[in-house]
């Protein structure tokens, strides 16, 4: 061969080496990041080009798929619809073609949507049989009465949050929040339909925020709520021995290094009352002194081991709630009887209720139950899960025995259920500067049934904007609404 022809061929050989190394650099380096970049359409075709699997609660599915329902591009073959999908939205998120996806939809999605690698043996066989591929299923722990029952006593006070736990195993049963949102209404990509639902939910400054998740992403002063951990705290390190035993508590109580008194809400019997009566009445001036007395590193100390200060995830992530870190005495004082800087999830109180229930063992709390393939065979299982120890089963019991009597006689009575055992625990919080806006009403309780099992654990945040100032109380708003929930529970399972 000649030198040109030579020169030729080896060019023509770096040109075919370098397509080859190019094209499998492509097929095996790249082909994930192409495969889930968001510019390549053809993977959104292929995502929505059969039905999306489903989320379960209570064996029926409260999600679906429509075909050809309007979107804004005809490539696009099937868009997710919801039942009852304001209610639901805490739980599942959303899943829109246009705007993406979030919670449950968006953590489970690889499952939805048949993607996942644990479901590519299945997806082979269906290629090789011509069968479309399908999505899987995501079971949740969700008891379908409960979430109705939570949604409803909250969306007649306006805004709000609550949530249902099994103390037992931490499983997640209600989880609501309003004002709330439909999924369904943005669920395609029309500019003028989704587009609009969209853009209405994003007005800046909207008071009402309707795709806040309040259960898991608001935090909120708990008021008096948390003397059940500062409760917890006092018999643990062994401040007080047992709930009727009296406390040192004098009337007026002034904060330590300082001249301000720590005030209570009337004239109820709170000097040197026994931690029992002191909860019955919700005495700030008792757990104020018993916080102070234990000092900051000890209160810090049970509130963590309740779940504050770190993130939950059940899967969909919880902000952390907070117990400060940096107090002096009378911010300990005021912290320890939920003010100051002292701020939480309506999920971690619940956790607060069921560890209390659960004879002083804190579950993990979750709510997907199982995820399920196509055909029904269970891909994964949530197996329950022991996260801290915040009591010990004596001082537990201690605390429960206190936290009935709120319900018998003290400011809980209308979270009694006839036949049941009920323990709780009312709260008013602070509002806005200086008190000016209307505060919190909270409540948190527990259920037990004849046999001892405890089936239920709620906590309850109400924002009532239009109800007299007067009349706000956790007692009086929050906890008929636990009440209502926890009864769902009971009698699903009769």
């Amino acid at each position: 061969m000649n030198k040109p022809l030579r020169r030729i061929a080896i060019f023509c050989g770096l040109l075919v080496l370098a397509l080859l190394i190019r094209d499998n650099w492509i097929q095996y380096v790249q082909a994930d990041t192409l495969k889930s970049d968001t510019k390549n359409r053809r993977v959104a075709i292929e995502r929505y080009a059969t039905p999306r699997g489903d989320i379960i609660v209570d064996g029926k599915s409260i999600t679906g798929s429509a075909k050809g329902a309007g979107s804004g591009y005809n490539d696009f073959e099937y868009k997710r619809t919801y039942k009852d999908g304001a209610m639901w939205a805490p739980v599942t998120g959303y899943a829109s073609q246009a705007f993406g996806a979030t919670q449950l939809e968006s953590i489970e999605d690889g499952i939805l949507t048949g993607n996942d690698d644990r479901l590519f043996f299945r997806n082979t066989l269906d290629m090789l049989t011509g069968k479309k591929k399908q999505g899987g299923n995501v079971v949740t722990t969700l008891n379908a009465a409960a979430q109705k029952a939570a949604y409803k006593g909250l969306k007649a006070r306006g805004k709000g949050a609550a949530v249902a736990i099994d103390p037992e195993t931490g499983a997640i049963l209600a989880l609501a929040s309003t004002p709330s949102y439909d999924p369904s209404t943005f669920a395609g990509n029309s500019t003028k339909t989704d587009g609009e639902a969209w853009s209405k939910l994003q007005k800046k400054n909207d008071p009402n925020e309707p795709m806040l998740n309040r259960a898991l992403r608001d935090t909120y002063p708990p008021g008096s709520t948390f003397k059940v951990v500062t409760a917890a705290a006092a018999l643990e390190n062994g401040l007080y021995s047992g709930a009727d035993q009296k406390t040192d508590s004098p009337l007026p109580y002034t904060l330590p290094n300082t001249r301000t008194e720590l005030k209570n809400e009337g004239n109820i019997p709170c000097k040197n009352a026994t931690m029992r009566v002191a909860l019955q009445y919700s005495c700030n001036t008792v757990f104020g002194k018993i916080g102070a007395d234990l000092g900051k590193e000890k209160m810090l100390a049970e509130a963590k081991k309740f779940g504050f200060n770190e993130e939950q995830f059940t899967p969909v992530r919880s902000s952390a709630s907070n117990f400060p870190e940096k107090m002096d005495k009378p911010q300990t004082a005021l912290s320890s009887i939920g003010q100051f800087e002292t701020a939480t999830t309506p999920l971690q109180m619940a956790m607060v209720a069921s560890a209390v229930a659960n004879d002083g063992t804190l579950m993990k709390p979750y709510m997907v139950d199982k995820l399920q393939a196509p055909s029904l065979d269970v891909l994964s299982q949530t197996d329950p899960q022991e996260m801290s120890k915040p009591l010990s089963e004596k001082n537990a019991q201690i605390l429960q025995s206190m936290m009935e009597t709120v319900v018998k006689q003290g400011t809980g009575t209308n979270a009694q259920i006839s036949g049941v055992t009920v323990g709780g625990k009312t709260g008013t919080a602070q509002h806005g500067l200086n008190n000016s806006e209307n505060p919190y009403a909270w409540f948190i309780s527990y259920a037990k049934l004849s046999d001892g099992s405890s089936p239920v654990a709620v906590a309850v945040v109400v924002e009532d904007e239009n109800a007299n100032r007067d009349d706000i109380s956790g007692g009086g708003l929050a906890a008929p609404i636990a009440r209502s929930v926890m009864k769902a529970v009971i009698d699903s399972k009769k």
